[in-house]
C-alpha cells in the first residue's frame, strides 16, 4: 500500500468514527432529550478530559508496538505525591504539581528500561509497574485520601468557570492545550516520526540508525507524562487524591485509542482519531448512565466495544497484508 492509499484509508476511518460519534449523540438525544442539554454536554466533555489525556499517552506506546497498563495507577500517583508534598511537606503548589508530574515520568522511564533494556514483554513490564504503583499509592498516602483544601486555587484548575460561564469548566481548556501538545509531538516532531517507524518495523528502524532503545524509553516516559496531566485534572475535580482510584482507567484509554484508529499491530494512529474515540467512550458512558443503565452493564458494553474494535483492527491488518 503506497502513502496516498494509506492516507485515504486513515481519512475514511476518521470519517466512519466521526459518523459513529454523531450517530450516538443523536440516538441518546432521541431516547433522552435532556442528553443534549448544556449541562450534560459539559459533563461529557469533563469526563473526556481525563480519559483523553490517558488515551494520548497510551496511543504513543501502541503506535510504537507496545502497551502500557500502568497509566491508571500512575495517574493517581502524580496526584498523591502532589497532595502529600502540599499538605505534609509544606511545599508551595507551584512546586507540588511539577514534582507529581516528574514522579509520573520516572515511572514511564522505568517502564521503558524494562522493555528496552531488560527485554521484558511490554504487557508484563507495565503490569508489574501497575502493581508496584498501586502499592506505592497506598503507602505514600497512608491508606487515606489526600485533600487539597489548603489551597483553594487547586480545584479551579479543573472546575473554574471559563469566561464566567457557569458549567464551562476550565478543565476543557486544559485538555485542548494537551490535545495541541499531543498533536504537535506525534505529527510534527522527530519523536513522532520515530514512534511510527519503530511501530512499523522495529528492526528496520534500528538498521536505519534510529536508537530504538533510547526512543522506546522516551515514548514510555511521555505516556506517563500524559497520565500525569490526567492526574492533575482528576485530583482537581475531586479536590483530593484518592489512592485506590486508577486501576481500570487504562482499559477505557486503550479502547478509545483503538476505536480512534490506532492499530494494535503498531505503526498507525492519529491524535484526531483518538479525540473522536475518547468522545465516543464518554458518550457511551454518559448516555448509558442517563438511561439508568447500571455500572456493571456499562462495563460490559464498553468491553464489548473494545473487543469489536480490536477484531476489526485485525481484519484491517489482514487485508493490508
Amino acid at each position: 500500500m503506497n502513502k496516498e492509499q494509506s492516507k485515504k484509508k486513515v481519512n475514511m476511518q476518521l470519517i466512519i468514527t466521526l459518523g459513529v460519534m454523531v450517530a450516538l449523540f443523536i440516538l441518546f438525544t432521541i431516547l433522552r432529550p435532556a442528553y443534549a442539554g448544556f449541562t450534560n454536554i459539559m459533563s461529557v466533555l469533563l469526563s473526556t478530559c481525563v480519559n483523553g489525556c490517558l488515551s494520548f499517552g497510551v496511543t504513543f506506546v501502541i503506535i510504537s508496538g507496545g502497551i502500557d497498563l500502568s497509566i491508571g495507577p500512575v495517574m493517581t500517583l502524580t496526584g498523591v505525591v502532589s497532595g502529600v508534598a502540599l499538605t505534609k511537606w509544606g511545599l508551595p503548589l507551584a512546586c507540588c504539581i511539577p514534582l507529581g508530574l516528574l514522579v509520573g515520568v520516572l515511572c514511564g522511564v522505568l517502564n521503558g528500561i524494562m522493555v528496552a533494556k531488560m527485554k521484558l514483554a511490554p504487557f508484563i513490564a507495565t503490569l508489574a509497574m501497575q502493581m508496584i504503583v498501586k502499592g506505592l499509592n497506598l503507602v505514600i498516602s497512608g491508606l487515606m485520601p489526600v485533600y487539597f483544601t489548603s489551597d483553594p486555587f487547586y480545584q479551579k484548575i479543573a472546575l473554574g468557570n471559563v469566561f464566567g460561564i457557569e458549567g464551562f469548566y476550565s478543565a476543557i481548556i486544559v485538555f485542548i492545550g494537551v490535545c495541541v501538545l499531543a498533536y504537535l509531538i506525534l505529527h510534527k516532531t522527530l519523536l513522532g516520526r520515530y514512534t511510527y517507524a519503530i511501530g512499523s518495523n522495529r528492526e528496520a528502524a534500528r538498521l536505519s540508525g534510529i536508537k530504538v532503545d533510547k526512543w522506546t524509553i522516551v515514548i514510555y516516559a511521555l505516556s506517563s507524562l500524559f497520565a500525569g496531566f490526567a492526574g492533575l485534572i482528576m485530583t482537581s475535580r475531586l479536590n483530593s487524591a484518592q489512592p485506590q482510584l486508577g486501576p481500570g482507567y487504562e482499559t477505557e484509554a486503550i479502547a478509545a485509542s483503538v476505536i480512534g484508529g490506532t492499530s494494535m499491530a503498531g505503526g498507525e494512529g492519529s491524535i484526531l482519531g483518538v479525540i473522536i474515540g475518547v468522545i465516543i467512550i464518554s458518550e457511551l458512558s454518559n448516555g448509558l448512565r442517563v438511561m439508568a443503565v447500571s455500572q456493571e452493564w456499562q462495563s460490559v458494553i464498553i468491553g464489548a466495544v473494545l473487543v469489536a474494535s480490536v477484531y476489526f483492527d485485525q481484519l484491517r491488518n489482514k487485508k493490508k497484508a
